[in-house]
């Protein structure tokens, strides 16, 4: 299953996306991998959960190279029951053009390897491609 939280910069998504993290953490038998652009929550993330810094990863750099990373993770944890992705248009260059196919793929993955993934951008619900309205809004 793929969510989403949506809205602007300063409306509470990072915060939404690590309480439900933290909480996901405690309640799940598997792993939680959270990604992120830089290492700021590193302190606000339960220790058990997987933080990524895509700032490490500068060579990441489209859509095809993001989902090749994400292969890449689950092939190296086999117990990966949920993926945080936080602001996916700030990672990679990917535009807002670039969402119905990435979603699309991550829910192809999710279906495959029964993974749920919350992915949070900065936009507003009108903003988005009528294909990326069919998956669920978490904070709407």
């Amino acid at each position: 299953m793929v969510k989403l939280i949506v809205g602007h910069k300063g409306t509470g998504k990072t915060k939404m996306m690590v309480d439900l993290a933290n909480t996901a953490v405690k309640e799940r038998d598997g792993s939680i991998v959270f990604i992120i652009k830089d290492n700021r929550l590193s302190h606000d993330l339960d220790y058990n959960i997987r933080m990524i810094v895509m700032d490490e990863y500068e060579y990441v750099t489209n859509i095809d190279e993001y989902i090749g990373f994400i292969y890449g993770i689950l092939s190296s944890n086999h117990d990966i029951e949920e993926i945080f992705i936080d602001s996916i248009l700030k990672h990679a260059d990917i535009t807002i053009d670039d969402l119905p196919e990435f979603l699309k793929r991550l829910s192809m993955i999710s279906e495959k390897h029964k993974i749920d993934f919350v992915v949070s951008l900065s936009a507003d619900e009108s903003e988005l491609d009528s294909s990326v309205r069919q998956y669920e809004i978490i904070n709407g």
